[in-house]
């Protein structure tokens, strides 16, 4: 069974922390504390007229654990309640997550309008898989509205986007795009990977849907690998339907490890933000640093629109050496703390050279358009002691400035 919040009213509703904990908890019949894991692939039914009426959906419950199964029910009713979401899917990855919801939502000679700001794989997926499916995708600056507008045509069905965005922590005014969507009969759907809902919540400034990677913030310790949807219920069974037959399935167990992460997401948060703040105002400061991208910066462009649409700036930053490519490997090979590793929203800070590693698949024409050059290196900043990690770094960027 699921705990009871029945007795709280939406004029005095719960705060995030405590639905980050609470919303969705199992309890067996034996009183558990903790939420049990459901390692079954299927369910067992009391009659065969049961077993009809569960396939039929006209009784609830569980049926096989490719698209129905209590542990990942409980992380996709938890996500929805931390977004404001009438309905959460769960999925086996963060780009199953896309591919889930333009599978579900489009079709041949839709179109999409995206941000050349998003993440590698989000660019070669959409410029690669779905072109060939007759998905149209129109690649704008993120922050220059009236490339936006610029582009919608009668067949516009999504504006896809990050922000902030990876790597260079530019920032979308969402309320505006969501207006300019909702005008031409599209959907705004944006990848909150980076802010998580406990720094900011899209669905309240005009979203339609919400995207994550679980695999970054949403676990913060780096385990497992999941996404998840988030969004009305209309739009939202759509994309259940499309999983169910398709089966970019979140595992039980990686359900259970996101649950778990969810339950010190605001804390964490929090400590990432205070910790990239910090290290962000130090390089800038450092002679070997040319630029630095983090949007807690007052000199970042959209600073006071950050401001205004979240609690705090995250957790991720990128900065530019004086130099190229040998001179950021350089930085990047001389930390001994931090790891160097692709993924983000970990606890042990992470480092890497976009050029060659997360946006590496693409073309040269599109990295330039992206801002993505030889000398950009970027730090997802974890929860080490903020001392250890400038130290880290200096390591590498003195050697520079020497």
């Amino acid at each position: 069974m699921t705990q009871d919040f029945s007795g709280f009213s939406e004029s005095d509703p719960l705060h995030i922390e405590t639905l980050a904990i609470r919303t969705g908890q199992l309890r067996t019949s034996e009183g558990s504390h903790g939420e049990p894991i459901f390692t079954t692939s299927s369910f067992v039914f009391e009659s065969a007229a049961q077993a009809a009426a569960r396939f039929a959906g006209t009784e609830p419950g569980f049926i096989y654990s490719r698209f129905s199964n209590p542990t990942v029910n409980a992380f996709e009713q938890r996500l929805a309640a931390l977004e404001g979401a009438e309905r959460c899917v769960a999925t086996a990855s963060g780009m199953a997550a896309i591919l889930s919801t333009i599978m579900a939502l489009l079709q041949s000679g839709d179109e999409i309008i995206c941000s050349r700001s998003v993440f590698g794989t989000t660019n070669v997926l959409l410029e690669k898989y779905l072109k060939k499916f007759g998905v149209v995708t129109r690649f704008v600056a993120l922050t220059d509205s009236a490339q936006w507008q610029a582009a919608i045509t009668p067949k516009t069905k999504l504006l896809f986007l990050e922000t902030p965005s990876n790597p260079l922590c530019e920032v979308a005014d969402i309320p505006q795009l969501a207006q300019l969507a909702h005008a031409n009969n599209a959907l705004l759907v944006v990848d909150n990977c980076f802010c998580t809902p406990a720094l900011q919540r899209p669905l309240e400034m005009g979203a339609d849907i919400v995207l994550h990677s679980a695999t970054k913030f949403l676990d913060g310790q780096g385990r497992c690998i999941g996404g998840a949807v988030c969004g009305s219920k209309v739009l939202m069974d759509e994309v259940y339907g499309f999983l169910r037959s398709a089966g970019p399935t979140l595992s039980p167990f990686n359900a259970w490890v996101f649950l778990k992460g969810l339950e010190t997401l605001s804390l964490r948060m929090q400590a990432h933000s205070a910790n990239a703040l910090r290290l962000a105002d130090w390089l800038e400061q450092h002679p070997a640093v040319e630029k630095v991208y983090y949007c807690g910066l007052p000199t970042h462009p959209q600073h006071l629109l950050a401001r205004k649409q979240q609690d705090a700036f995250g957790g991720v930053l990128s900065f530019l050496v004086k130099g190229g490519r040998e001179q950021a490997w350089q930085v990047i090979d001389s930390t001994k703390i931090l790891s160097i590793t692709a993924n983000l929203g970990d606890t042990k800070s992470t480092i890497t050279h976009p050029a060659t590693t997360t946006h590496g698949r693409l073309s040269d024409a599109d990295k330039a358009q992206a801002g993505i050059t030889e000398n950009l290196v970027r730090v997802a900043v974890g929860l080490e002691h903020i001392n250890d990690l400038k130290r880290d770094l200096a390591r590498g960027l003195d050697r520079l400035r020497g």
